[in-house]
């Protein structure tokens, strides 16, 4: 008899709460515009992947912290109105994450990020929360929370775990954290950074996304999948061929949060035994129906949804 794992997935990171207001134009230093009404919408990276993972029907936990406020509160409702186990949320600290969003007519944003009680979530949480993790068949974060806390999760991770990691915001990694990442996944910004600003393409690699794989490759992780957009996905194990993931033809509305949607599509299904090229069809699947909704954790389908389409 194998170890029975309580959840599918564990996401360890971030839980913002989204401010958003649509403006004509952004407003210069000293001067004032109206906007529309307020949106406040749940986000962050971390709430984002775990929101994503319960609608496939992953059995899913969150370890993150928020404040002792309404955005907390709202965004505690939000996990468990998704079916998220919210018994690793850590409560108090400092105030939720807040992002500040500004929307103009072509679309385009401007976002300040106070991460708030996101930026206390420390190595001693991480450690406190020790079950949890064990009780985890797939481990996944990103880089909204300390890099010290993330080294920390992978310390605690028992022999049988997989660690996924979506490296964003990017920046450099320890030799450590690579070492564990069963797949990295990036896309092309977050490769250079991973790699050195420059890295791409002074070797040679150029505009190769298949080169990339093999520098990132060489860096550490056990597997890494580049994401492309339009294009798809890159991936390869160790000692392997990058292999191509074909990306799904939609006509996409919005695309917040479709990157935290693919990876938590990927880590559930990496941990039902998919392998990584169709762990990322998959992927890419759920990723599509995401980007024809508006929002984030309300764009997210369920796996009926997917196979429906």
């Amino acid at each position: 008899m194998g170890f029975t794992y309580d959840y599918d997935v564990l996401v360890v990171g971030s839980a913002n709460v989204d401010l958003v207001i649509g403006v004509e134009r952004r407003p210069g230093a000293g001067e004032t515009v109206l906007g529309s009404d307020l949106a406040v919408h749940p986000g962050g990276k971390g709430a984002n992947q775990a929101v994503a993972a319960a609608r496939l029907g992953a059995r899913t936990a969150l370890l993150a912290r928020v404040g002792d406020d309404a955005n907390g509160r709202l965004l505690l409702e939000s996990q468990r109105s998704a079916g998220v186990d919210t018994e690793g949320v850590l409560v108090g600290g400092a105030p939720t994450g807040v992002a500040l969003i500004t929307v103009d007519p072509s679309g385009d944003n401007s976002i300040v990020v106070s991460p708030g009680a996101n930026g206390r979530l420390t190595p001693e949480d991480v450690r406190a929360a020790e079950p949890l993790i064990r009780a985890s068949r797939v481990v996944s974060t990103q880089l909204e929370i300390p890099l010290e806390s993330v080294v920390e999760v992978v310390r605690q991770l028992p022999s049988g775990t997989r660690f996924v990691l979506n490296p964003s915001p990017p920046q450099a990694l320890p030799a450590e954290v690579l070492a564990a990442c069963d797949p990295l996944i990036v896309n092309e910004h977050e490769a250079r950074v991973i790699l050195g600003d420059g890295t791409i393409g002074d070797s040679g690699s150029g505009d190769d996304p298949a080169a990339w794989v093999r520098e990132l490759l060489a860096s550490g992780p056990r597997s890494v999948v580049v994401t492309l957009g339009s294009e798809g996905a890159l991936v390869a194990s160790a000692g392997e061929e990058a292999v191509r993931v074909a990306s799904v033809k939609v006509d996409a509305v919005d695309t917040t949060g479709a990157g935290d949607s693919f990876t938590a599509a990927l880590a559930w299904k990496l941990g039902a035994g998919a392998s990584l090229a169709e762990a990322a069809g998959y992927a890419a699947r759920v990723g599509a129906v995401a980007v024809t909704r508006r929002g984030a954790q309300e764009s997210f389908p369920t796996a009926e949804e997917v196979e429906a389409r």
